[in-house]
């Protein structure tokens, strides 16, 4: 039992050092070919954050486990914003640009509705679904890049520049980009190599001996995946948020987070669901209903909600959103273990 603990422990290590290695070396090879470092941090920053997750859910959903799949994306949605982002909201409440919230959250309740219409009314997964969520992150990234070459906004879904130097520890200035034109395009390669080894191999750690942990222990694989395996691939979004609290860094973007979220459904859910079907899963009922639709989905659009829409009308983060937020996730993790 100590074991697969252990080599739990280790993949969640390897996927947060490997997650952080892929960034750098992709963000070092952008900024070598002068890609506007906005256009590094829409596309290969945040998706790069967000690999673990996809490469969790796509090895799960290939070894027939669906519910790890399905368990890691909305339990990431669910900590990323009522723990991270509350926490960040709760320490140090901030104000909100309207403009940059409106294209990923409506992307995101869009990708949800799809999300939800699969769960409620089909009951399962299909590859229809996967493919028409993988659409939608292509229709987002491509009004992402139209916006930019308009007003050189990305809307806030790419980490921001305070955000960038939390993440890796480097100011992107002038003078940290002439710094970084003079390292060698082979370290940067090879971080990138690096990093993506390590994404794979602790996926495949995390998810093997989650499965494991979770029959020794007689709980469900989407409690696992909500809990143990959402917690450990949203580390590198703690550990940036917590980091940018620390450097006092109080304009962390909210963007930030709801990009994050968005390709949690359509980027990670809808690689693992074309890979691999599967049903809705079913680790508990509440009133004889499957617990998913009564709880989990419902959780995750009352957070998202609870978080984007004041800030959508008042331009400002206020701490009680923080508060409330850390309620339901704690309230939340405590029934995993009771239903």
């Amino acid at each position: 039992m100590w074991i697969p603990v252990l080599l739990l422990l280790v993949g969640l290590v390897l996927l947060i050092k490997g997650g952080d290695w892929f960034v750098d070396g992709a963000s070092g090879i952008a900024r070598r070919f002068y890609l506007p470092e906005i256009l590094i941090g829409a596309t290969v920053v945040s998706i790069g954050t967000t690999l673990p997750e996809v490469m969790v859910s796509v090895d799960a959903a290939v070894m027939g486990s669906g519910s790890i799949a399905y368990g890691n994306a909305l339990g990431s949605i669910i900590c990323n914003t009522a723990l991270i982002a509350a926490l960040t909201i709760a320490v140090r409440p901030n104000s909100a640009a309207r403009k940059s919230l409106v294209l990923p959250v409506s992307f995101f309740f869009a990708a949800f509705a799809v999300y939800g219409f699969a769960a409620y009314v089909l009951g399962t997964f299909s590859r229809v679904v996967g493919i028409v969520l993988l659409g939608l992150f292509v229709v987002y990234m491509v009004v992402i890049v139209l916006r930019m070459k308009k007003d050189g906004s990305i809307g806030g879904e790419g980490l921001t520049e305070e955000a960038l130097e939390a993440k890796s520890g480097e100011d992107y200035t002038v003078e940290s980009e002439e710094k970084g034109t003079k390292d060698k395009l082979w370290k940067d390669i090879l971080f990138l190599v690096i990093g993506a080894a390590f994404i794979a191999l602790g996926a495949n750690l995390l998810v093997d001996n989650a499965i494991v942990v979770a029959q020794a222990l007689g709980v469900s694989e989407k409690v696992i995946g909500l809990t143990i395996v959402a917690i450990g691939t949203s580390l590198p979004e703690f550990v940036t948020a917590i980091t940018a609290l620390v450097k006092g860094y109080s304009s962390l973007s909210l963007g930030n987070i709801i990009g994050a979220n968005l390709f949690n459904l359509v980027l990670v859910s809808g690689a693992a669901i074309t890979i691999s079907p599967f049903p809705l899963p079913l680790s508990g009922t509440i009133g004889g209903i499957n617990s998913s639709l009564v709880l989990d989905l419902p959780v995750v659009l009352a957070v998202m909600v609870l978080l984007a829409v004041p800030a959508l009308v008042k331009e400002r983060l206020s701490r009680w959103q923080g508060i409330v937020l850390l309620g339901i996730y704690v309230s939340f993790m405590a029934l995993q273990f009771v239903l």
